[in-house]
């Protein structure tokens, strides 16, 4: 079988060829530049919890060892503190790194990864899809022909794949602007991030309404000002004298030593691909979506799109096209972006003092800050991970079905469990790898041997359960999980989005909800280790 084509050798598509690695499926990234990325300090992303522990666990690396998980986070009013938060292990930080440093470890996994490759100098100029696969023409250097099972542009707002497949962009063009500067100083908080609202200092020319100051490792700091609607040039000149002034503002007065290492303009648009699958031709990343509503960006969604569809491609890539799963890809995914777009477009106007809207965030200027707070840490309508709720991969209503503390097609909580090997695991470290979980909440199990209950209670029924379902899944045992009762089993997808839970062991009830979260595909080869490593 011919390898997945990745147009695009950015976070996405990198993220995306080490996943199908995970699940066997060889792939090719076609990368239109040298293999290597230029270091761009000002050019920075905030990870979530859920997708930076994605790319830790497809690179084996620790991206906190290049970035910086915060310590906290402050809202500020003029001079008055408006919030305050403290992060600890019960409340995770975001994790702030370079782009390069992200892309340079994706880099590095995938040079140890036989299953794939990256092609550099190799930029798309044409392409063709028949039943049986895909055919792209590269040119550069050594311009040639690939043929691939799939394609999928990860290239980025201007999207050649996107282009060539007529697929429409439309979308809103500059809904923010921010002046950007990375710099070495010292700050009077330590590892804590900012949000600063109608500073009081005078700004040098166009007012800048809001100042985000986002900390990196070796004392270097991300400074954002958010500006006025229009196309005001951004000197050298007039970006030095905010920063002066700025930081002068910060500290009392007097402008500390600072290092200027980078700077740059950071356009926010709004767009939304009609469409993120042509046959075997699928969009992710900033092909399919732009976002990026409070000034970082949307890579988040990026890499949640890789996750998404690589764990649907494995199955159709080594058993066969099944349309419903594939489908699948662009009904969740598109929807919970276009609810995060709409999110913005509709809260935007009112934090940003635009009126007309007041009525949809009711409440003071402390609770618009909240708002932005939340968008910046990922929280909210500005910045939760969605939820696929209207799945056409979500079981119809089964007797056993109860509610826990994480709502189906949600994110599931990282708890600790316990493999079938007996080693205590985090429930996300066994995410990613092709195979449904299947969590048995049983109290008590964590402090036993696990030979000691392995063949007690409902562990033998419900292992035999696990072993008849239609697809490869793995059977874990948690002793809590939040809103769970003792004895219920959790159905989890491979992309840790929860399935179901259901009161006890129910085996109808499970095979049932297996069957759809797979859309309806049955795979020949089941069983706890089948097809994934």
């Amino acid at each position: 079988m011919d390898p997945v084509i990745i147009v695009g050798a950015g976070p996405v598509g990198l993220t995306l060829a080490l996943a199908l690695a995970r699940q066997d499926v060889p792939s090719v990234v076609l990368d239109e530049g040298p293999g290597k990325d230029e270091p761009r300090p000002a050019r920075t992303v905030v990870l979530r919890e859920d997708t930076a522990a994605l790319v830790e666990r497809l690179t084996g690396s620790a991206l906190g060892d290049q970035g910086m998980r915060w310590t906290g986070f402050r809202s500020v009013r003029r001079k008055q503190v408006t919030g305050e938060i403290t992060f600890d292990v019960a409340d995770p930080a975001p994790l702030h790194i370079a782009q390069h440093l992200l892309t340079g470890a994706l880099r590095a996994a995938i040079a140890d990864e036989p299953l794939a490759e990256v092609a550099a100098d190799s930029r798309l100029d044409s392409m063709e899809q028949e039943r049986s696969g895909v055919t792209a023409h590269t040119r550069g250097p050594s311009g040639t022909w690939w043929r691939g099972s799939y394609l999928v542009g990860c290239d980025g707002p201007r999207s050649t794949v996107r282009k060539l497949q007529d697929i429409r962009f439309p979308g809103r063009t500059a809904v923010e602007r921010h002046a950007v500067a990375a710099l070495r100083t010292e700050l009077p908080w330590e590892g804590r991030a900012l949000l600063h609202r109608t500073p009081p200092w005078r700004q040098s020319g166009p007012s800048a309404s809001e100042v985000t100051a986002r900390p990196l490792p070796h004392g270097v700091w991300r400074l954002d000002w958010l500006l006025p609607p229009g196309k005001d040039l951004v000197t050298p000149e007039l970006l030095v004298a905010r920063i002066r002034e700025t930081l002068a503002g910060w500290t009392d007065g007097s402008t500390p030593p600072y290092d200027l290492l980078d700077t740059g303009v950071h356009t926010v648009h709004h767009r939304l691909a009609r469409r993120w699958r042509a046959g075997r031709v699928f969009l992710a990343g900033d092909a399919a979506h732009l976002l990026g509503a409070v000034g970082t960006q949307g890579l988040d969604e990026g890499l949640r799109d890789a996750d998404n569809l690589a764990w649907k491609l494995a199955p159709a890539w080594h058993h066969g096209r099944h349309e419903a799963l594939l489908d699948s890809y662009q009904t969740e995914r598109r929807a919970v972006v276009a609810a995060r777009l709409r999110a913005a477009d509709q809260v935007l106007p009112v934090l940003r003092g635009g009126g007309g809207l007041r009525h949809i965030v009711p409440g003071a200027a402390r609770g618009h800050d909240a708002l932005l707070t939340d968008g910046h840490l990922g929280r909210g309508p500005l910045g939760a991970p969605g939820a696929y709720t209207d799945s056409p991969l979500a079981p119809g209503p089964l007797e056993g079905e109860i509610p826990v503390g994480t709502a189906p097609g949600s994110p599931v909580t990282d708890v600790r469990v316990t493999a079938e090997d007996g080693s205590f695991v985090r429930l996300r470290d066994r995410l990613g790898r092709g195979a449904l979980l299947v969590v048995l909440i049983a109290p008590g199990t964590g402090v036993w041997d696990r030979k000691h209950w392995v063949s007690a209670g409902v562990m033998p029924r419900l292992a035999a359960a696990v072993t008849a379902l239609p697809h490869p899944a793995e059977l874990l045992v948690a002793e809590e999980y939040p809103g769970a009762p003792a004895h219920s089993v959790l159905l989890v997808r491979p992309d840790g989005h929860l399935v179901t839970a259901l009161s006890g062991v129910r085996p109808a009830d499970l095979y049932a909800a297996a069957r759809a979260a797979v859309g309806g595909a049955v795979n020949q080869e089941s069983g706890a280790r089948s097809g994934v490593r």
